[in-house]
């Protein structure tokens, strides 16, 4: 075999290649201003961006897509969930950049880009579309049109952005609905789905949980309990504590859902996260555990990136409608409201007691790292 020819640093990464690219509507960037120049850059760079946290995401949604993930799995991905968050934070730091533009100097060039919109980053959409963000939640772009519409080609026919969101789409599942299945099959007090008398032992574990849970508010109450407190404050004080226990009960037994098989499942897979952060020293629940934090870890710099990118419009062009006929900053504000995937995960720390609080676990040897003291033989955590 003949070596090959050296390599250098500008044709490993095409940097030639690269810098040509930033001219805009024109063949190259030369009659640019310096501010279009960094409008086009620091949106380059987040596609660039985008481009890895969906490979992390497909990897994490890939393993947990397996029937059976293995346990010395589930550090890779923590590891790709934390990259992921790392890499929106860092899509939400160009906004400083951004930020450098005064309004003046952004609507020298805004006229080229109507009606093109960020919402037409397919990306972004296919990032959404992976995480399992349900339809129902989208926010309308302000034309009405769908977002999947928004990425045709303005005769209507078929685009890149719109052929690589169908791609998208058809392929599943999404890492909500595998990480959802992971939970469904987690052993609570040593039992699985498979086993005879799960129902009966989740339900235990359930009812046990919300009755330390109950005991919980009640000492919260009396906590809240201070001198200058009129009859209506405590009534309030009470009906509020109350609240919360009934809250936690629909929570955990999925009340609002009214089919029963879809309510039984949601129901364990909601007892499932209750059980993996209540009981998280136990060896075999250590990285579970690492998981549902780095999903929340995950989530929260997504959001903060929406927060932001809805900040810096706002600094820069106000409340305008936006160029591809958005509600602009109203627009971009309800979508960090609403683009909630991981809902359950969110909700459990609002439930969540003390660790002194906790009901007593007669399996906790299932939880440990030597086989022979588990109930039984197969994978603990599936």
């Amino acid at each position: 075999m003949s070596e090959r020819e050296p390599t250098t640093y500008w044709d490993y990464i095409k940097v030639e290649e690269l810098l040509g690219l930033q001219g805009g509507l024109a063949p190259n960037d030369d009659a640019l201003m310096n501010d279009e120049v960094l409008f086009i850059v620091v949106h380059q760079i987040d596609e660039l961006w985008f481009k890895l946290i969906l490979r992390e995401l497909v990897s994490i949604r890939d393993l947990f897509a397996q029937s059976i993930v293995p346990e010395q799995s589930l550090s890779l991905a923590v590891r790709g969930l934390r990259r992921a968050a790392t890499l929106f934070e860092h899509v939400g730091q160009h906004f400083e950049v951004m930020e450098t533009l005064t309004t003046r100097d952004y609507l020298a060039f805004r006229d080229k880009l109507s009606p093109a919109s960020g919402f037409q980053s397919a990306q972004l959409r296919e990032i959404e579309v992976l995480l399992g963000l349900e339809d129902g939640l989208r926010v309308p772009l302000g034309g009405e049109v769908s977002y999947a519409k928004a990425l045709r080609h303005p005769s209507g026919g078929a685009s890149p952005a719109s052929e690589r969101l169908e791609r998208r789409l058809k392929d599943t599942p999404s890492i909500r609905e595998a990480v959802e299945a992971w939970l469904h099959r987690t052993p609570i007090c040593g039992s699985t789905p498979d086993d005879e008398n799960d129902e009966h032992e989740v339900s235990r574990f359930v009812e046990s949980y919300l009755l330390a849970h109950a005991e919980e508010t009640r000492r919260a109450r009396r906590f809240a309990e201070h001198n200058g407190h009129t009859d209506a404050d405590r009534e309030r004080l009470d009906k509020r504590y109350a609240a919360a226990r009934e809250g936690a009960r629909a929570f955990l037994l999925a009340e609002e859902i009214e089919d029963l098989e879809e309510r039984k499942r949601v129901a364990r897979v909601r007892a499932a996260l209750v059980f993996l952060e209540s009981y998280r020293e136990l060896p075999l629940l250590a990285w579970p555990r690492e998981v549902i934090d780095a999903i929340v870890a995950l989530e929260q710099s997504s959001l903060i990136f929406r927060q932001r990118h809805a900040r810096m419009v706002e600094r820069i062009i106000g409340r305008r409608t936006g160029t591809g006929g958005s509600a602009g900053v109203d627009y971009l504000d309800q979508t960090a409201i609403r683009y909630r995937v991981f809902k359950d995960i969110w909700a459990v720390r609002t439930i969540q007691i003390r660790e002194e609080a906790l009901p007593p676990l007669e399996s906790a040897a299932f939880y440990g790292l030597v086989a022979e003291n588990r109930l039984n033989s197969e994978p603990p955590l599936r």
